[in-house]
């Protein structure tokens, strides 16, 4: 296989989120590839020659020989089906049923999942940072939306151990980022307080893929400082 490369950065809390997502991709797939950070701060994601490869100035960006992919979850989807591990694979490529419904649950975590995720994240954990106080209307509004989509997915997980299939797939893999995030705050008891997904949330947390990403992050962002 020909040479593959990450591009990613962990300057901001949503571009070290999408980069991770593209990591524990990268590592279930034990896929060797070359990590390039990018410096936001220095708004490199705007400049050439960047921009050849992201015109939009998205990060991440994967490299795959003469491929390029920019966008996390596009670059999620590509590795799950052209990197698919034999006995192994987080896709189905001979079952369009269950395929289809592997990418209804990609979009979930997309559309209802992410967005109150990505706004608890910054009041709890980035404005903190910062030395700011959270948006207490903001929280609540948020809080109560998350809420409502973890009741679904308590629901849905009485059906399968994992988000719409009998397997790991990149419909649970799209949501470890945000998810180690939020576990990390006081609202970890809105998961804690709803069984089958505290033991989703668990269960996929604690595969290897997952502590490499955690271990990389940890030192490149230490190396950085």
């Amino acid at each position: 296989m020909g040479y593959k490369k990450l591009h990613g950065s962990f300057d901001t809390s949503f571009s070290c989120r999408s980069t991770m997502r593209v990591l524990v991709s990268i590592y279930e797939h034990d896929i060797a590839f070359d990590f390039i950070p990018i410096d936001l701060n220095s708004g490199d994601n705007y400049k050439h020659p960047f921009l050849s490869l992201s015109p939009f100035g998205d990060v991440p960006v994967f490299q795959d020989e003469d491929m390029t992919i920019f966008g996390s979850r596009a670059i999620m989807r590509y590795i799950s089906h052209e990197y698919a591990k034999p006995g192994k694979e987080q896709v189905f490529e001979d079952v369009p049923k269950l395929q289809a419904m592997a990418a209804h649950w990609i979009d979930i975590e997309d559309h209802q999942f992410d967005p109150p995720a990505t706004k608890l994240i910054t009041e709890l954990v980035d404005k903190p940072k910062m030395g700011l106080k959270p948006d207490q209307v903001v929280l609540t509004e948020e809080t109560e939306k998350l809420a409502n989509v973890l009741d679904i997915y308590e629901e849905m997980l009485k059906e399968s151990k994992y988000l719409g299939a009998y397997k790991f797939t990149s419909a649970d893999l799209t949501h470890l980022p945000n998810l180690y995030c939020l576990l990390g705050t006081p609202l970890k008891h809105m998961f804690d307080d709803r069984p089958r997904v505290s033991a989703w949330a668990t269960d996929i947390l604690g595969r290897p893929a997952w502590s490499k990403t955690v271990a990389m992050v940890t030192t490149e962002t230490s190396n950085a400082a």
